[in-house]
C-alpha cells in the first residue's frame, strides 16, 4: 500500500523544486522531525528523501566535509515512502513485524561500495553523500559500530 508521496518537496525546506534525492533505510525516520508516529518496521524498501538546489549544498559539506547527516533537520513528513497492506485491519489477524535487516544490510553493503570507490572518476558526489548519511544514521541508531561493522541484527 503506498502511503508516502510522489513528488515530495524538499525535507529540509519544503521547496516543491527538488534537485537530488537519497536514499536511507526506514529506520532512520527515528531520527527525522515528526518521524516517531509513523510505524517504520511497516515501511517496504527505503525511505526517499529529496533536497532542493540550496539545502542540497549544505547536506554535501555536512556529510563529506564534516562526516554526519541532516537527518533531525529533515521533515519525516516529507519524504516518500511504502508501507505495507494494513493486514490486521483486513483478516483480523496478527502478522510478524517486518525485518529490515535484509535491507539496511544492503543499503550498507552498498555504502561501503561506494565510499571505497570515492576515488573513481565514475562515483558521484550524491552517491558519496548518500553512503555517508546511511552509515552515520545507523551508527547513531546504534546498529552499526563503526564503518567496518557489519549490520546489527
Amino acid at each position: 500500500m503506498y502511503a508516502g508521496l510522489k513528488n515530495t518537496p524538499c525535507c529540509l525546506c519544503g521547496r516543491d523544486d527538488t534537485h537530488t534525492r537519497i536514499a536511507v533505510p526506514p529506520r532512520a525516520l527515528r531520527l527525522m522531525a515528526n518521524g516517531g508516529p509513523i510505524a517504520w518496521r511497516d515501511v517496504v524498501g527505503a525511505v526517499t528523501l529529496r533536497f532542493c538546489a540550496d539545502d542540497w549544498a549544505l547536506v554535501s559539506d555536512l556529510a563529506i566535509e564534516m562526516d554526519t547527516h541532516p537527518l533531525s533537520r529533515c521533515n519525516a513528513a516529507h519524504v516518500s515512502l511504502d508501507l505495507r497492506e494494513d493486514h490486521e485491519a483486513l483478516l483480523s489477524a496478527t502478522k510478524a513485524e517486518t525485518d529490515q535487516t535484509e535491507l539496511e544490510s544492503r543499503l550498507v553493503a552498498e555504502a561501503e561500495t561506494t565510499l571505497d570507490a570515492v576515488d573513481d572518476a565514475y562515483t558521484e558526489e550524491r552517491d558519496v553523500v548518500e553512503a555517508i548519511v546511511v552509515l552515520r544514521a545507523l551508527e547513531e541508531l546504534g546498529v552499526r559500530d563503526s564503518p567496518g561493522d557489519p549490520v546489527a541484527p
